[in-house]
């Protein structure tokens, strides 16, 4: 392995986090062929016990994914997110930017105070400027460490609804009243209109005998 190579692997090896070509080029030089040199490093480390992987536009080494139960004992046990904590970084994912109002408008409940910040204090979530419409928001967005944490290399990966079912992801009641509701949408106005009369009818019925 030539000199940049070998300087490339050992910058990713002492970094703490993922790293974009450009923070590499600020330690090897910026004259270096990072791209080249990664290139090489993936093809070194195809089939071994770690290897180099993408998460956005950074990269990092990590352990092999048919190795990491024999590393389970080693990790740290991570405080489970809440069912609000996990639908608000739902939403932040699949349409980011986005602001707490439109977390809100989405989830139809308000976000409770701390669930934002529980959000960001695992590095997953990232106030992304502000919304340039009346009283300017501030929006959010997910992280590399996010992209790195879920084996991701974009959102572009992340998975859809029919996916997210297979998985058994989706509330089957949530489905179910989300079905009622499209159901009752597609009604046609004149069935509509034939259940209310009917109901009236049954109303004058029914008025009818208590008077009897």
């Amino acid at each position: 392995m030539d000199d940049i190579i070998r300087a490339v692997e050992a910058t990713l090896f002492a970094s703490e986090t993922p790293m974009t070509i450009a923070d590499i080029r600020q330690y090897v030089g910026e004259d270096a062929d990072v791209r080249g040199a990664i290139n090489a490093l993936q093809d070194h480390y195809t089939g071994r016990g770690i290897s180099l992987v993408k998460a956005g536009d950074r990269w990092h080494f990590q352990t092999a994914h048919d190795l990491s139960h024999l590393l389970r004992r080693e990790r740290a046990q991570l405080r489970k997110l809440s069912r609000a904590g996990m639908e608000t970084l739902a939403i932040i994912a699949y349409h980011e930017p986005v602001s707490r109002a439109e977390i809100e408008s989405i989830r139809g409940v308000q976000v409770a105070k701390g669930t934002l910040d529980v959000l960001m204090e695992t590095g997953w979530v990232r106030p992304a400027g502000r919304r340039e419409v009346p009283g300017r928001p501030l929006i959010y967005a997910t992280t590399a460490e996010f992209l790195t944490h879920f084996g991701l290399q974009s959102r572009k990966e992340l998975p859809g609804i029919d996916d997210l079912k297979a998985a058994g992801l989706l509330d089957p009641v949530d489905f179910a009243m989300e079905q009622m509701d499209f159901e009752a949408e597609e009604l046609p106005q004149g069935e509509e209109n034939s259940q209310e009369n009917e109901g009236d009818s049954r109303d004058s019925l029914e008025s009818e005998t208590e008077r009897a």
